[in-house]
């Protein structure tokens, strides 16, 4: 297996966190050339720029007034969200207790004041290539092998991830829920080589319809696709649906075996929620799971959306 990682491919996003304005210039001189920076002059916007846009590493003073760097740090590896966020303690502390508390809290490493700008850049280097590798193992291990796009462990991932986000927000949730219509008799007729290149094929139909960074398009299983779509109300989710439906009749893939139509056809079922602390993630997908079934039972190659078999 090979890992290609790029060094400095993406100006990686650091956040510089220091309520000393001269100690943030500093920081921001040496590492401004270099890399995406992010500031913040106390520990609650801190946490709150990291729980918005998760930056790729932050560097984090220890003593500060209210929430000091040792209690933003335990509260970002507490939390689902932020605890992969690498941190680096800048601190004044030479003690071996007052190393022992940064490790203790969860840095990943610390440098001392007053500043060293060579130390600073190598270590930040460092520990953004690093995440890069692990990144490109992550990324491996979420990939569907067959198509290429998601695969369900990365959707369970996200999906526990959108819906703690859009919980926060009080924003909706939605899911499309694709299932190849008719493809056992697809396989029978024209092969399974024939069945794995169409499966690709819609796969990738689905992903070119994904219009935001956000949403995300899975293999679910078999012949089974799932997209999320973070912060999507019901209309939205709908011309989505249909745009995907349409975009997989337009492949024209032959399928003489169908009783849809002469070309391979999806259904797809919709469900859109707003996350409410009682519910459960899973709850969004069953119910996308029953509008798929409306749409089979009705004549599959169409959408049902959740709202319409209520």
């Amino acid at each position: 297996m090979t890992i290609n990682v790029q060094p400095g491919a993406r100006r990686g996003k650091v956040l510089l966190v220091d309520d000393q304005q001269a100690n943030l210039r500093l920081m921001h001189q040496i590492l401004a050339d270099e890399y995406e920076l992010f500031v913040a002059t106390g520990g609650a916007q801190a946490l709150e720029l990291c729980e918005r846009s998760a930056p790729d590493l932050v560097l984090l003073d220890v003593v500060m007034p209210g929430l000091d760097g040792l209690e933003v740090c335990r509260r970002l590896k507490q939390s689902p969200d932020t605890r992969g966020i690498a941190v680096i303690f800048v601190t004044a502390g030479t003690t071996p207790e007052e190393e022992n508390a940064c490790w203790e809290a969860g840095g990943a490493d610390f440098v001392t004041k007053p500043v060293n700008p060579l130390t600073l850049r190598h270590r930040v280097r460092a520990h953004l290539q690093l995440k890069q590798y692990v990144d490109a193992l992550h990324a491996l291990a979420f990939v569907d092998g067959l198509t290429g796009i998601a695969n369900r462990r990365h959707l369970n991932e996200r999906l526990e991830i959108e819906w703690r986000r859009c919980l926060r927000s009080g924003m909706p949730l939605a899911a499309l829920m694709i299932d190849v219509d008719f493809f056992k008799r697809y396989n029978d007729r024209y092969g399974h080589q024939a069945g794995d290149d169409c499966l690709k094929r819609v796969a990738g139909a689905l992903s070119s319809a994904m219009q935001r960074a956000g949403d995300l398009a899975a293999r679910y299983g078999g012949e089974e696709f799932l997209c999320l779509l973070p912060e999507t109300d019901a209309t939205a989710a709908r011309a989505l649906a249909e745009r995907v439906e349409q975009a997989v009749r337009d492949l024209a893939i032959e399928h003489l075996d169908s009783a849809t139509a002469p070309v391979v056809t999806v259904s797809v079922g919709v469900a859109v929620m707003c996350p409410l602390q009682d519910d459960a993630p899973a709850t969004l997908l069953q119910r996308a799971d029953a509008a798929l079934y409306q749409a089979k039972q009705l004549g599959r190659g169409q959408v049902v959306i959740a709202s319409d078999q209520d």
